[in-house]
Formats: C-alpha cells, structure tokens, sequence
C-alpha cells in the first residue's frame, strides 16, 4: 500500500488531537457546553482549567510516549509485537514504583525516578534478549518472564504493606487512570517524556538500516551498541514517567504502530513520530469514552485500553504464527 503523503497524515493526526482536546475538557459527568467558554465568570470554569485541562495534557503527553515506546521497541527488535506493557517493562515500571509507595517515600521525584530505574532493568534485559534471538518466542517468553517477576514483587509488596492503606493505595494506582491528575503530576512527567520521545526519535535513522539486520546496519555506519543505549534511556524516561503517573496503561504502544504501519510504510524510523501523535489522539478518546460509561464509578482507563487491546493482541499471534507456519 502507497504510504499516505505526511502533510495530509500529520495535518489529519494533528486536527484530530484538537478535535479530542476540545471535547476532552467538555466531556464528563457534568458537561461543559460550549456557551459557558464564552462567559468569564462562569464557575464551570474551574472544571475547564483545574480538572479538565491537566487531565487532558497529560493525556496526549502518555499516549504519545507510550506509543512512541512500543513503534521504537518494535523497529528495533524487527517484532510487530513488541510493546512497553506486553514486554514487560511497563510492570518493571511499576515495581520500582510500588516501592516507593511501599517503603511510603515523600519526595515527589524519587516515584519516578524509581519507575525509570524498573524500566531501564526491563528494555535492557529485552535488549539482551532480541541481541541473541530474532524470533517470535524469545521475544513473549522474555516479556513473560519480566511480567511474572514484576507482579512477584508487587504482590510481595502489597502482602507486607504495613497498612490497608497502603495497599489501597497501591490498588488505585495500579489500575492505571488520568482521573484526578493535576498540574503537578504534569509538570513531573513531561520533562522526562519530552526527554525520551526526542532520544527515540534520534534513534530513526538506526531503525531504519537495522531491518537490514546488524550486519548490514553497521555496514551503512550505525553504531549498534549506541543505538541500544539510546533506545533503553528513550524508552525507559518515555515508559517510565508515564508509569509513575498513570500507572500500566497497556497496549498503546501496540495498537497505534499497527494501526499506521500501512499508512506510513515498512520504514520503522518513519513511523516514531505518527505514532507519538496517534497514541496520543488514542489515549484522549479512550479517556473520553471511559468518562461517559454509565456507571456510579468511572471505569478506569488501563482496564478499557485491555478491553480493547487484549482482543487486537490475539489477533495479531494468530495471524503471526500462520505466517510463521
């Protein structure tokens, strides 16, 4: 298929992002209608900037690094499915970050810092891994082995908390949600984003030559070994902030890349940047939808993004292992 011209694919990511934002900060349990923008002093004001708008931010901020993430993890290790949540390190993540809420850690910068250092253990294992094998089962049984050890110490971590509160709190933050995030978890994330997102798309032109293998990258010049730390620091401050403020949203990563590798191309370095857009227009229409199910408690995010991602998911092995076979 004819890759989509990128002034026609990013105008149409970057209108419907806008189109989103603008009903993220109207959408809700008490809807913000158009009519109270226009009037100063109205008190539906407050929800705009106070609950909306952060929320909203911090929405396209995730979505676009998530996504970023999981089209960088992908072109490196040449696997359609490789993704921060299915490979495990959104869970090493969220271990180094449920210490921090298990040991009840005060300074705001040490939770993400602690996120970060999870997922730089997990893309550096994974690394590891893709370095000695290129197939499909090296890949899972990598992630797999992460998952299991990460929620081995969550679950340690929450069987000795030394309090229900803690534990609860725990739970909450596990179930990865932007409901009730503020301009200080924003304000704590994006830097690091903003940091990684820039270090993965460095790494395109490396992305690109590695579908020619490493022997044929270092051919054409590029520094394997450079291209794996720039990767692992990109993913990890990309991964790891989201984590320390969302919790393990998953699947993001996943959907978006496949969802636009026909309108991009076979290029994996062409298709960082959509995908940054797209997870982000993503994550807000996820956000949207789990905001307006009719229930007493809103649904939280990271369980609508499985909802929809696990089914995607199986289809994708299936359709891989066919064409294994």
């Amino acid at each position: 298929m004819k890759a989509t011209p990128a002034p026609v694919l990013y105008g149409g990511l970057i209108a419907a992002i806008a189109v989103l934002s603008g009903l993220s900060l109207m959408a809700g349990k008490v809807w913000v209608p158009w009519s109270a923008w226009t009037t100063l002093d109205d008190p539906r004001w407050a929800i705009i900037f106070e609950l909306r708008a952060p929320r909203t931010l911090l929405g396209i901020a995730v979505g676009a690094a998530l996504a970023a993430s999981g089209a960088a993890l992908q072109g490196y290790t040449r696997n359609p499915l490789a993704d921060p949540a299915i490979l495990g390190v959104s869970s090493m993540a969220a271990l180094g970050a449920v210490l921090t809420l298990y040991l009840g850690v005060q300074n705001p910068w040490l939770l993400p810092a602690a996120a970060m250092a999870g997922a730089v253990i997990g893309v550096v294992f994974l690394l590891v891994v893709a370095g000695e094998t290129a197939n499909l089962s090296g890949f899972i049984l990598g992630g797999m082995v992460l998952n299991i050890f990460a929620q081995a110490g969550i679950a340690l971590a929450m069987n000795l908390a030394p309090n229900p509160w803690a534990v609860t709190e725990i739970i909450d933050w596990l179930m990865g949600s932007l409901a009730d995030r503020s301009y200080q978890d924003l304000r704590l994330a994006a830097p690091f984003i903003i940091a990684g997102i820039g270090l993965l798309l460095w790494t395109g032109r490396a992305l690109d030559a590695l579908t020619l293998g490493e022997t044929g990258a270092r051919a054409l010049g590029v520094d394997i070994g450079r291209t794996r730390l720039l990767l692992a620091i990109g993913v990890a401050l990309a991964a790891g902030a989201s984590v320390a403020v969302t919790g393990v949203i998953g699947f993001v990563g996943l959907v978006t890349a496949h969802l636009l590798r026909p309108l991009v191309g076979s290029r994996p370095g062409a298709l960082l940047l959509p995908s940054a857009l797209a997870g982000a227009a993503i994550v807000l229409a996820a956000d949207i939808l789990v905001r307006l199910t009719p229930a007493a408690a809103e649904v939280k995010l990271a369980v609508a993004m499985a909802v929809l991602g696990g089914p995607f998911f199986l289809g994708l092995l299936i359709a891989q292992r066919r064409r294994v076979a």
